[in-house]
């Protein structure tokens, strides 16, 4: 079964009107229609790692701390072998065009997610049609 790695910061993680970061309810709410290993994949510092409150997601939590950024390919080389996990093992969503094409670069299925349109029809049927 397909790992479903989720960008973390402006996809799952979203800031309410008071600038107190939490999850995405909808979406999380979608997610747990799949029954699919969940990874939150994050480019966060300590600092942004407590300012975004990933210390309290439901799902796993994956950073290099922007060492590299998820622009760089290395970035999913890293985390691939970290959780032992294949390219043809996993699907992607992220906010940022460029890490979306950085992940494809190695192989990863991807999507790119506009976090502003917030289509979360569309993601599922990404997630529906690169799952099976």
């Amino acid at each position: 079964m397909k790992t479903i790695l989720v960008d973390a910061v402006y996809c799952f993680v979203e800031e309410d009107e008071s600038g107190i970061f939490g999850v995405f309810e909808a979406m999380h709410e979608m997610l747990e229609g799949f029954p699919n290993r969940k990874i939150l994949l994050t480019g966060a510092d300590d600092e942004q790692f407590a300012k975004f409150g990933l210390d309290a997601m439901p799902y796993e939590i994956f950073t290099l701390k922007h060492d590299p950024e998820k622009t760089d390919p290395e970035y999913y080389r890293t985390m691939l072998a970290h959780f032992g996990l294949k390219p043809e093992d996993v699907v992607y969503f992220e906010h940022s065009p460029d890490a979306v094409r950085s992940a494809a670069s190695v192989g990863i299925v991807s999507y790119h997610y506009d976090d502003a349109a917030r289509d979360l029809w569309a993601l599922k049927e990404f997630l529906i049609r690169n799952l099976g």
